[in-house]
């Protein structure tokens, strides 16, 4: 058993990437390793969710990037607020079983007034004039300002959107190890984004892609560095998870416009331009990469819905009802049907039917308003200055089932004899830390 454990997060981490970073190899070099496989939808917040609880999408209620939220016919993308998870983290496992083990987390989804002691996630300000002001929400709440004095301000701007890059995880690593050595909690749970931008722009084996993972690494060799003099004698255990491996993709489907097409969609005028009328449409599909739930008004339509969206090739399921339970999302936030796509292809969002009629905040990074996730914010059109609405620009994706080696990921331990090295589930995760305390 361990007093400290340092648990990373790295979305898009595949096994063959250890050979391009020696600071990782060498930290996880005499420790266990296994093959890790994320839940479906293999995207970052149910992912997250179920190796905080233990448990899947049925049982905690993130079944994807996002919410409908029926009762009030919004759509709500990358939520902070913890509350939308519907059981116990490990902060708050660990909290039950001993009031004096504490724990600190850094950039996690859904970590705003969560149960841990230490808490660091972006969180901008809206202003009125519809600017944003830079911030982070931090636990204690004084501790962002302490933090922007010592490193400047969080770079939101290069966290996610055309800029995105490996400044924000510079600011993630040096402020995790500023918290570290302040706090040096039992448990600290930190993510890192950049392997994230690349692959998905460019595709996961582009050259790209390459040059992010040595500069992950360099990063990584300031975390390894950072919080082991932290912690100094304590010596904490490492645990380095995966959350999904990102695929290249050819194809893009439009599960929207083919609904709009078949007359379930309706479209509405608004301050925004036209959105989607979610109060008068029979069907539409809040999309998430390779994954979209399709709420339906009227359960009875889900057959005729199911076969125009399975009409398409890139489709390769459209499940409903009871057939929700294979892929643990039979939920009551799950959409009536989930369609997924093949692994060579994802879902974009796009309603409109003619690019004039797309509304202003589809050329902007506005993670919020869009009914679905968009990865073409990485790109910018110099014509316009804007984000393109060019979909067949994505050139990685994920979030279909892993069915595959290639899209599973890894999962790594400094230490021998702390998990069985075969394949894991991402819901081991959480027992296999709470092991580390007795639990």
């Amino acid at each position: 058993m361990s007093e400290h454990v340092i648990l990373v997060f790295v979305p898009g981490l595949r096994g063959q990437d250890l050979e391009s970073m020696p600071r990782l190899a060498g930290l996880v070099a005499g420790g266990d390793r296994a093959e890790l496989g994320p839940g479906c939808p293999a995207v970052t917040c149910p992912v997250e969710a179920n190796m905080l609880t233990g448990m899947n999408a049925e049982q905690h209620g993130v079944v994807a990037n996002g919410f409908f939220w029926r009762e009030k016919n919004e759509v709500e993308m990358w939520t902070s607020p913890n509350d939308c998870i519907l059981q116990p983290q490990l902060w708050d496992i660990l909290h039950k079983h001993d009031p004096s083990l504490t724990s600190a987390t850094w950039f996690m989804r859904h970590t705003k007034h969560c149960g841990a002691d230490y808490v660091c996630t972006e969180a901008p300000i809206h202003n009125p004039d519809g600017s944003e002001s830079l911030w982070c929400y931090t636990r204690p709440e004084p501790l962002y300002g302490e933090l922007r004095d010592a490193l400047g301000h969080f770079p939101l701007q290069h966290f996610w959107g055309p800029i995105a890059n490996i400044k924000s995880t510079e600011w993630i690593v040096a402020s995790a190890v500023e918290a570290a050595g302040r706090f040096r909690p039992n448990l600290f749970t930190v993510y890192l984004p950049h392997l994230d931008y690349a692959a998905q722009k460019h595709g996961p084996d582009s050259e790209e892609a390459a040059r992010s993972l040595g500069e992950l690494d360099e990063e990584f060799g300031k975390l390894i560095d950072g919080m082991n003099t932290a912690y100094g004698d304590a010596d904490p255990m490492w645990m380095v998870v995966s959350e999904y491996v990102i695929t290249p993709v050819e194809r893009v489907s439009y599960p929207n416009r083919v609904l709009r097409e078949a007359g379930f969609l309706k479209v509405r005028d608004s301050e925004h331009g036209t959105v989607i009328d979610f109060a008068e449409s029979r069907a539409w599909a809040m999309v998430d990469h390779q994954v979209s739930h399709v709420y339906l008004r009227d359960p009875s339509d889900a057959d005729a819905v199911g076969s125009v969206i399975h009409s398409d090739p890139s489709i390769a399921e459209v499940l409903g009802g009871e057939e929700l339970a294979k892929y643990d999302l039979r939920h009551e936030r799950s959409g009536e049907l989930v369609a997924i796509s093949h692994p060579d292809a994802w879902q974009a969002y796009y309603y409109w039917l003619d690019d004039a009629e797309a509304p202003a905040f589809a050329r902007t990074v506005d993670i919020h308003r869009k009914p679905g996730y968009d990865p073409v914010e990485l790109f910018f059109d110099p014509a316009t200055k804007s984000i393109p609405l060019d979909a067949t620009l994505v050139r990685g994706s994920h979030g279909a089932p892993a069915v595959d080696a290639s899209q599973r990921g890894v999962l790594l331990c400094n230490q021998r004899g702390v998990f069985v090295e075969g394949p894991t589930a991402d819901t081991d995760v959480a027992d296999i830390v709470l092991r580390q305390f007795g639990i």
